[in-house]
């Protein structure tokens, strides 16, 4: 046990340095293809001059009005998507005929693109945020209820029995058996749909030009301001990694009963 507690420690260094490091070899060698011409600059800018324009958007009130946007149209957007399919997954989870009639259902709407909505979006509500929510949702809804699914029919069918005999109702066995098998999974789905969100609130400000990053991402593009653009792309792939991050956070306390988080810990 010793040994493994040594261990602990030069792990936990261990990572944010190997991450750190990839990081700077990815910039490093960014600033290198533009600067040996491999790529002409006016496609693809420095990484230092990227950075700088990214700094310099930092400390424009605008832009974080653009991220407040976005993240809005994020936030929302997966919280109805969450709590709606949490709802119907478990629902139809706990109905083997509602499981077996929606199955068809089910696997017909989730292989639809979100972005072929767009023209759906456009005509409702023109470019609003409700357009982005109408993608948003769409797409991080099945990461979810697929989710839920899997975790409901994961039930121990010997704990269920026990519990029916023990006199616990429908709610009682929800909330004792149900939602215990049924919370990694969801935490997986929400981890899932954390990320899509995000892709598709983006690419809706993109094409339908409602506000946000995206917005200005097309913006810089078509007026040929390249390096903005690229300070931009940086912002949102930077708003996606501090998503992430949080979201498995997030994970680790709430399943920090589970075995799989445990497991994390001790090795």
């Amino acid at each position: 046990m010793a040994s493994t507690n040594s261990r602990m420690p030069s792990r936990r260094v261990t990572g944010p340095l190997l991450g750190a490091a990839g990081i700077l070899l990815f910039l490093v060698a960014w600033e290198a293809v533009p600067r040996l011409g491999l790529v002409q600059e006016k496609f693809l800018p420095p990484a230092s001059t990227v950075l700088v324009s990214l700094g310099q958007y930092l400390g424009q009130g605008g832009f974080w009005h653009d991220v407040g946007e976005t993240m809005t149209a994020w936030a929302l957007g997966l919280a109805i998507s969450i709590v709606a399919a949490v709802v119907l997954g478990l629902i139809i989870g706990s109905s083997t005929f509602l499981r077996r009639a929606t199955h068809s259902t089910v696997e017909f709407l989730r292989p639809i693109p979100s972005v072929a909505l767009i023209p759906l979006a456009v005509l409702l509500f023109g470019a609003k945020l409700e357009s982005s929510l109408l993608l948003v949702v769409y797409a991080s809804f099945w990461q979810v209820l697929l989710q839920v699914l899997y975790g409901v029919a994961d039930v121990d069918p010997v704990a269920d029995s026990t519990a029916r005999s023990y006199g616990l109702g429908r709610l009682a066995r929800m909330r004792y058996v149900v939602w215990p098998t049924m919370l990694p999974y969801l935490m997986t789905g929400i981890r899932l749909a954390s990320a899509v969100a995000l892709i598709l609130a983006i690419t809706a400000e993109l094409i339908i030009g409602s506000p946000g990053l995206g917005y200005q991402i097309g913006l810089t593009q078509s007026g040929g301001a390249v390096v903005e653009m690229y300070a931009l792309i940086l912002a949102t792939g930077m708003i996606g990694v501090l998503i992430n991050v949080g979201v498995r956070i997030l994970e680790k306390r709430v399943l920090k009963w589970h075995a799989s988080v445990r497991s994390e810990v001790v090795v």
